[in-house]
């Protein structure tokens, strides 16, 4: 195969055959292909898109250019879960040991923050002594242990869509459906999953703004093709999810809605994309079902005590379940207040997520320290009515010179005004292999 006539064929809106796919992966996996070569051909995708067979042969030969994770043996329905991304999205941090708490095996892989938006392996890694990076024998183990495992791509599992990702992010090619499509599920195929759900953001401080449904679809279909149902869920992220934007914070958070004090937003997402990974799962019969088993499971304790036992198993201090204050604590703090009356209008996801960076809970180079004690809990919601002095939002920084740069954040993204505030519905859709439909609670 000659590399640059494959690139010179797709730049004029050609295809990419599937035994093409697979000696470019197989190269660039293994160094024979240049990142200039593999660059100009993505940003040829970028730009002419790829057609559905395209995109099942690159998602193939994305996964045979690694390992597998085999949980064929495991006696247990195998659902994992993933997100397009958001800000002060901490779900996976409940669901995970919810759903594995009710006899669901839970292979949950994930990713770091990128761009404005936060990453599950940075929260996790705010719990002193837990550890991402799992062999896949190790994940093995622990799902045969445990029924979950919460654990990072590793060099084993699809390693061609590991450089070709962070390929993707240094050259402007991230946002094509195919690609993305493409990565995502070339990842949780090769964990030999039973179902997926999928939570596709949507609003300004999505990941993705304008693609959220053709995503869902192109997912979803290439899912169906290789035997693994999936579901979508369309989720608001035109605001932050929950109260808490940080690494620390938001698993303080996640805990509380572990203890059935978790905030309504984010109990709310948690709870509808957790009935469908457990009817998917055939552990449910119905959506109301399964609503009430989660709540059981979290008004037991059982839900929380999964936790723990996931915490110590992975090397991390359990202890935090019942003492969060065990969890980094910043050094300086300081209340953002209202300085007029009105109603809120805005909390700019987007704002709050660069501000995140800022702070140094985010990177801006990859081998960037992230201090895991920084953020923001910002209780204000588009709609409330507000009083001058009112405490709308908490700053948690490293020094003083952090909480100036919060505060300054804070009065760029809650945008007080008068009249009512439009909002995206919480939940909008639900798509399957059937098609889009609205969601109904």
């Amino acid at each position: 195969m000659i590399v640059t006539r494959v690139i010179e064929r797709k730049r004029d809106g050609g295809r990419v055959t599937p035994e093409e796919w697979r000696a470019l992966t197989r190269g660039y996996a293994g160094g024979t292909i240049p990142d200039y070569q593999m660059a100009s051909l993505l940003m040829a995708i970028f730009l002419r898109g790829m057609d559905k067979g395209e995109t099942a042969a690159l998602t193939d030969a994305m996964i045979e250019s690694g390992a597998r994770l085999d949980l064929s043996h495991v006696p247990l329905p195998r659902i994992d879960k993933h997100s397009t991304g958001g800000v002060g999205d901490k779900v996976s941090l409940l669901l995970a040991p919810l759903i594995s708490s009710l006899g669901v095996a839970v292979p949950m892989m994930s990713g770091r923050g990128l761009g404005h938006t936060g990453g599950t392996l940075d929260k996790l890694e705010s719990i002193p002594g837990f550890r991402t990076k799992l062999t896949l024998d190790e994940v093995r183990a622990q799902i045969e242990k445990l029924g979950c495992a919460l654990f990072g791509q590793s060099e084993e599992i699809a390693p061609a869509d590991r450089k070709m990702y962070a390929l993707r992010s240094a050259t402007s090619t991230v946002e094509a459906i195919p690609l993305i499509a493409s990565s995502i599920m070339s990842k949780k195929l090769a964990e030999s999953l039973t179902g997926l759900v999928l939570d596709v953001k949507r609003g300004s401080g999505a990941f993705i703004q304008t693609m959220d449904m053709e995503l869902a679809k192109a997912m979803i279909e290439l899912g169906h093709e290789h035997g693994c149902p999936v579901v979508a869920l369309a989720t608001a992220m035109d605001r932050p999810l929950g109260r808490a934007c940080g690494n620390a914070l938001e698993v303080e958070e996640a805990i509380a809605g572990l203890c059935d004090e978790g905030p309504e937003d984010l109990m709310e997402v948690t709870y509808a994309l957790g009935a469908e990974m457990l009817v998917l799962a055939g552990v449910a019969e119905t959506h109301l079902d399964a609503r009430d088993m989660m709540r059981q499971a979290i008004e037991s304790g059982r839900a929380a005590e999964k936790f723990q036992r996931i915490i110590e198993a992975q090397g991390g201090d359990p202890r935090i379940v019942d003492d969060p204050a065990l969890l980094p604590q910043a050094s300086a703090v300081e209340i953002f207040s209202a300085v007029h009356d009105g109603t809120v209008h805005k909390v700019e996801p987007r704002t709050i997520g660069y501000g995140l960076v800022g702070l140094g809970a985010g990177r801006v180079r990859v081998d960037d320290a992230i201090d895991p004690s920084v953020g923001f809990v910002i209780t204000a919601k588009p709609g409330d009515q507000v009083k001058k002095g009112e405490p709308l939002a908490t700053v948690f920084a490293g020094d003083d010179e952090g909480l100036r740069k919060g505060l300054d954040v804070l009065a760029r993204a809650i945008i007080i005004g008068q009249g009512p505030a439009a909002a995206l519905p919480l939940i909008s859709h639900r798509v399957t292999s059937s098609g889009v439909e609205e969601y109904l609670s």
